[in-house]
């Protein structure tokens, strides 16, 4: 059975983002010519949102509310599957395997990350996502 599907929330482990909570955006089951391993092209939270109060300004407000994301290709033995799933409708065509062979279209797909996320984020949608791991 698969579950390693679209829209699956995991957890990074090994690497620079260990610890950090990622998207998957396209699972590569049978791997590329680049990379002959299974792995899945995912979209995460470099650094997550900080708590905001009522007594802050909206600017402050704002500043803290904004999320660093990060693309990468990431093999299946790194990532942890949790139970959570997000539906990124926006995001399945901006993050392809070719958007890494440019550090150009590496940008264009972070920015439209940031974008969706902070959308997400301000509606007050998938709270467990925006909250870095307690440990």
């Amino acid at each position: 059975m698969k579950f390693l599907k679209v829209g699956r929330v995991v957890i990074i482990t090994r690497g620079r983002y260990a610890g950090r909570k990622a998207v998957i955006i396209s699972p590569l089951d049978n791997g590329t010519k680049s990379h002959a391993f299974p792995h899945a092209l995912v979209a995460g939270i470099e650094t997550y949102p900080q708590k905001v109060t009522r007594r802050m300004s909206k600017t402050k407000q704002a500043k803290k509310s904004k999320v660093k994301p990060f693309v990468k290709q990431i093999n299946y033995t790194h990532i942890m599957p949790t139970r959570y799933t997000i539906e990124l409708e926006n995001l399945k065509g901006a993050l392809t395997a070719d958007t890494f062979k440019e550090v150009s279209q590496r940008e264009e797909a972070k920015k439209q990350v940031k974008k969706s996320f902070e959308e997400r984020y301000q509606s007050g949608k998938n709270r467990w996502f925006f909250t870095p791991l307690q440990f």
